[in-house]
């Protein structure tokens, strides 16, 4: 077990998402969190993937020096990828009205990607989903802004809210991805990190 491997470990989130914490909860992992706080900007020429994988090692290079020997730091980011746009957290309401518009009736990818970092290596993997959106009118919109306020999210919507239930008509790939941390892929490469 993950657990076991792990005793001798000190596990590091550095991400402030609710999500993903329960993720590693769920896992039956034991971490603590330390959210860093960073401006996220990256080159404009870069493309989906590259993007998140930029910004989690982004994350996890502040960190560069500061690990101690039993460290293993999570950093990670997910974006919404749609018509060779990068959507990212909503700025504000109107914002997150014409993603969700946008993102309606067609299909996107969820790319997240995530940092594993000690005082001696460092590993990087991502994960696509594709989602497909169905009918979603602007009052369903409205509705969901204004009772599940999903500003802390990419693409401004959260797959296990109402409008995953309602306007979701498929997904190809992980679930947990779209969530915020594809975690099948996330146990095992994190087990050959301590491994390896």
């Amino acid at each position: 077990m993950l657990k076991d491997i792990l005793r001798d470990k000190r596990l590091l989130l550095a991400s402030a998402s609710p999500r993903r914490q329960n993720f590693l909860r769920d896992l039956g992992l034991t971490f603590e969190i330390c959210p860093i706080d960073i401006e996220e900007i990256y080159p404009p020429e870069l493309q989906a993937e590259q993007i998140t994988d930029y910004l989690a090692e982004l994350k996890a290079n502040a960190f560069e020096g500061k690990l101690a020997a039993n460290d293993i730091l999570i950093t990670s980011d997910t974006i919404v990828w749609h018509e060779d746009t990068a959507l990212g957290k909503p700025r504000n309401y109107d914002d997150a009205f014409e993603m969700l518009t946008r993102l309606a009736r067609s299909t996107h990818n969820v790319i997240t990607s995530v940092c594993l970092k000690s005082a001696e290596k460092q590993l990087l993997f991502h994960d696509v989903t594709r989602v497909t959106f169905g009918q979603l009118d602007q009052d369903g919109i409205h509705y969901y802004l204004k009772e599940y306020e999903p500003f802390d999210k990419a693409g401004a919507y959260g797959i296990q809210d109402w409008i995953g239930l309602v306007a979701i008509s498929k997904i190809e790939g992980s679930y947990t991805n779209v969530v915020g941390l594809p975690t099948e892929k996330f146990y095992n490469c994190l087990s050959n990190f301590v491994k390896s």
